[in-house]
């Protein structure tokens, strides 16, 4: 099974597979968001960081390469009230793509999200972290959160392979030039749907390009 059937099977339960609220890390950066601009997510899956985003008053670009995903991303808007494209006055956008390939138009976004996007290999990480880099508007914001190795020893959520979590020492590599890099990095019970559930070992960064 390749790493888009697995995840379109994830999806395809009827349960959300994080749940329904938004990501903790990225409603601790509320103050950050600007009031108005245009907001990119990847790999948002079922679309709980992007609907939120849209009730921030932020227009939303949610990308995944899951059509279940997207589908139920879908419902969770239309219970929120979050109006979404093709409708006029829309607030939150899909669009279907793998996010290493996916043409990262060049100063196109005020905030950049990334929240738990593991299932990268490094070749992979490299390519969508310099999209993600190249997207982003001078000044814009940079939201991203994910796993770190010691996260392996509770075993309560993301990837198995170490090369796929999070170091600050990776993170400043990889977006080196971006200015007032802030690091969280913590250990705590997180209740995140099933597949993050428990005691777990995150490192939250916030930065401007």
């Amino acid at each position: 099974m390749n790493e888009y059937q697995r995840w379109e099977s994830r999806y395809a339960e009827k349960e959300y597979v994080f749940g329904r609220a938004p990501n903790y890390f990225l409603v601790s950066c509320k103050s950050l968001l600007p009031r108005k601009g245009k907001v990119l997510v990847v790999a948002d899956g079922e679309a709980r960081n992007g609907v939120w985003l849209a009730e921030q008053g932020l227009e939303v670009l949610s990308i995944d390469f899951s059509p279940s995903a997207q589908d139920k991303g879908r419902l969770l808007a239309a219970e929120r009230g979050v109006v979404v494209a093709p409708a006029a006055d829309a607030a939150l956008q899909f669009e279907r793509a793998d996010v290493h390939t996916w043409p990262y138009r060049e100063s196109t976004y005020d905030v950049v999200v990334e929240i738990f996007t593991q299932f990268s290999t490094p070749a992979e990480r490299a390519q969508k972290w310099a999209g993600m880099r190249r997207t982003l508007k001078p000044g814009g914001l940079l939201i991203l959160q994910g796993y770190t190795p010691k996260q392996l020893q509770y075993g309560t959520g993301g990837p198995k392979e170490i090369e796929n979590l999070y170091t600050r020492e990776m993170l400043e590599q990889g977006f080196a030039g971006f200015q007032d890099m802030r690091f969280v990095e913590e250990e705590l019970e997180m209740h995140e749907g099933d597949r993050h559930s428990g005691m777990s070992a995150v490192i939250g960064m916030t930065a401007r390009k």
